[in-house]
């Protein structure tokens, strides 16, 4: 089998995105509302749009993975032949997405209008809309072996509509994330800003600014897509991260119970970032050449760090 899978993702729980595409690193999840500042109905509506754009997002992403699973074993250019080794891989089966494309169709019409990122993700509905049939069936046909029967006579029909299906698909997908991560970070600085205003950097700002700055790291990391690391982005989104955990130690010296939940996790993702930095430094950015298990263990531990957190946002009173 190909080594096409660099990351492994799983969990869906922060906006605390992606861009890949990601198709080879963590989800990004909805946006969880501060308590005071949850009364600013416009900041809420942004963060309701966000959140049904990035469910949506986090559920199609499946159709990645089942796209990576059948380029793992097929011959891109000629197509099955129903001999391949590994053919009895097939492809994933996809989830049903019927509410998350309803509620982004949805938060599509609703303010505050963003004209660029409702019309990308209306773009992304309709690829999606046009290449996941075609998995589904591909999923059917060679997890019931039908390519036996046919000397994988559909599954050459098939390939032909999935690649320039897949290629549309993946194309809108990166247009809708890097629309969809310059809104949350435009939200992202809002929260925090009305969080301070209504109580200080206290836990909850402690709390958000770390993930905040964490998931600014994880839309660096490498995908199968693009597996070399920018190295001056990583370091800067490095260094942003860096500084909260600073300021995280800071709150701490005053105020021993800290962070509740993840404020050891924190820090120690910041060893393993700068672990993975350095031998990202060896290999020019190319997360291939040794680091792809440290890439693995970055995004494992990220995926606990939003489940902790969101246990964390609900302690916090």
């Amino acid at each position: 089998m190909k080594a096409s899978r660099l990351l492994s993702l799983s969990l869906a729980a922060l906006l605390c995105s992606v861009s890949a595409t990601p198709p080879a690193f963590a989800q990004a999840a909805p946006q969880t509302a501060a308590k005071k500042p949850a009364q600013d109905p416009e900041l809420q509506a942004a963060i309701a749009k966000s959140n049904a754009y990035t469910s949506l997002s986090n559920r199609t992403i499946r159709a990645i993975e089942s796209w990576d699973r059948y380029k793992s074993w097929v011959d891109m250019k000629k197509g099955p032949t129903g001999k391949e080794r590994y053919i009895s891989y097939g492809l994933y089966s996809l989830y049903d997405v019927k509410d998350e494309i309803a509620k982004a169709e949805a938060a599509a019409g609703q303010p505050p209008a963003q004209p660029e990122l409702d019309a990308a993700v209306k773009r992304y509905i309709a690829a999606y809309q046009e290449l996941a049939p075609l998995i589904t069936r591909a999923e059917r046909y060679y997890e019931r072996k039908d390519y036996r029967d046919d000397n994988a006579a559909e599954g050459r029909e098939l390939h032909a509509k999935m690649v320039p299906a897949a290629e549309a698909f993946l194309r809108e997908r990166n247009a809708f994330s890097a629309q969809l991560n310059g809104y949350k970070k435009g939200i992202d600085a809002r929260e925090l800003a009305a969080i301070e205003a209504s109580e200080g950097r206290q836990a909850r700002w402690q709390l958000r600014n770390i993930m905040i700055n964490a998931r600014a790291v994880m839309d660096v990391m490498p995908s199968n897509e693009k597996p070399i690391v920018d190295l001056a982005a990583f370091d800067t989104a490095l260094a942003g991260y860096s500084g909260a955990i600073k300021e995280m130690d800071r709150f701490k010296d005053s105020n021993p119970s800290g962070v509740p939940m993840i404020d050891s996790s924190a820090s120690s993702w910041l060893g393993n970032l700068r672990d993975f930095r350095e031998k990202l430094g060896k290999s020019k950015g190319d997360v291939r050449k040794g680091a792809a298990n440290d890439a693995n263990r970055i995004v494992s531990s990220y995926n606990m760090m939003v489940s902790m957190a969101d246990s964390a946002a609900r302690m916090i009173r």
